[in-house]
């Protein structure tokens, strides 16, 4: 996926606008200031001027390119449009007055679908069906297509799982075991396993996804965060999914702290399943607009992984332990990790390339996850002691 090609036709009719330094005059000429559009400051400029500037630089614009933008003119019955609007068309910024000019000059221009075009590449092909798969809307589709170029890669998702890989080996041949590694008498020394009596070293509520029960778990796990967190990634960028795979792990122990207070924890479930629920969830909601091929597969195939872990999950759970008193570690992560995605994870997912600031809902979820997180450290600072719990003792 190297060097990006130059779109065909449909995506270039729905590109964004040229940056403003493509419409600027000549050197020996004196740039346009705000006042040449807008000399009454009344936050308008008039669809003519509008017209008239694309005119007059129409040389220096792709033709399919100043289509779009004539029909953001011809979009406005009014005769005016907004000052900042215009700004943000021709500084390249994303705004719903550019959503409505792509619409537009679809409808002028009878442009294809991404996946209709011929002789694309495999590194085109390999964009347009991640662009497939994620978005509900062509609009979205096509702006991802003309805006990603690569760099950076999807680094988030590719190096949490080679860490985790790198960990579960380096513990297989400490243990010299690779399959149940929980069962081994020598597991819960690690000190990266969360284990209830060591709960005051808060590093525990995150670096338990370092350790996994097996290989069996590591290995659902893993196909999992790459199958849906690195397309995911390549859309959305390493801080939203970062965001999103760490809130799913550090609820899900926390998860666990509060409704399970006397297992231990390990695993990257919590933040998996933050990704693959928050993507499930992305695409019922938007189930007409989703274009991907086989998308009831998928999602079957994804539910059926899912299950599977969890079911495994649970039945360890309640599995004799091999180091009694203590009990082998708990599933309810997994259900910290669905709880977030299908919060945070639906608004971040459904946003693509919005302000989340911006965003009503985003900050009722964040609000909530905010209060769970004080609700529960508050809860392992005094409730065991309340509760008079009778914990297993440290590894």
């Amino acid at each position: 996926m190297g060097e990006h090609p130059s779109p065909g036709p449909a995506v270039a009719a729905c590109a964004e606008a040229e940056r403003i330094e493509e419409l600027e005059p000549e050197a020996e000429e004196r740039p346009a200031a705000p006042e040449d559009f807008d000399p009454g400051n009344t936050g308008y400029i008039s669809t003519g001027k509008f017209r008239s500037l694309l005119e007059s630089h129409s040389s220096k614009l792709d033709p399919h390119k100043r289509e779009v933008l004539l029909a953001l003119a011809d979009s406005h019955a009014d005769g005016q449009i907004c000052y900042q609007d215009f700004v943000n068309l021709m500084s390249n910024k994303r705004s719903n007055s550019f959503r409505q000019a792509i619409l537009q000059g679809n409808r002028r221009l009878c442009s294809k679908a991404l996946l209709e075009e011929k002789g694309l590449n495999l590194s085109q092909r390999l964009i347009r069906h991640v662009a497939y798969e994620t978005l509900p809307r062509e609009i979205d589709r096509k702006w991802y297509y003309d805006s990603y170029t690569c760099c950076p890669p999807p680094w988030f998702m590719i190096t949490v799982t080679l860490l985790e890989v790198a960990f579960f080996l380096y513990n297989g041949v400490s243990l010299d075991q690779f399959v149940l590694q929980v069962t081994h008498p020598r597991y819960l020394k690690n000190s990266l396993v969360y284990h209830p009596q060591l709960r005051a070293q808060a590093w525990r509520f995150l670096t338990y996804i370092f350790m996994h029960a097996g290989i069996e778990h590591l290995g659902l796990n893993v196909v999992l965060q790459l199958l849906v967190g690195v397309p995911l990634e390549m859309v959305h960028g390493a801080t939203r999914i970062g965001l999103v795979y760490v809130a799913g792990v550090v609820a899900g122990s926390l998860a666990v702290s509060v409704a399970d207070m006397t297992a231990p924890v390990v695993g990257s479930s919590g933040g998996v399943y933050a990704l693959v629920s928050a993507h499930l969830a992305n695409i019922v909601m938007n189930w007409s607009g989703m274009k991907c091929q086989f998308k009831l597969l998928r999602m079957a195939v994804a539910l059926v992984c899912m299950s599977m872990e969890f079911g495994r999950a649970v039945w360890l759970r309640f599995h004799p332990s091999a180091y009694p008193p203590c009990p082998h570690p708990s599933f309810v992560a997994h259900l910290g990790g669905v709880a977030v995605g299908i919060t945070l994870g639906v608004v971040v997912l459904r946003n693509y390339e919005q302000r989340l600031q911006d965003q009503s809902l985003w900050w009722i979820f964040v609000a909530m996850y905010t209060v769970f997180v004080l609700f529960a450290v508050f809860w392992n600072i005094f409730a065991y002691t309340l509760l008079d719990l009778k914990l297993p003792p440290p590894p």
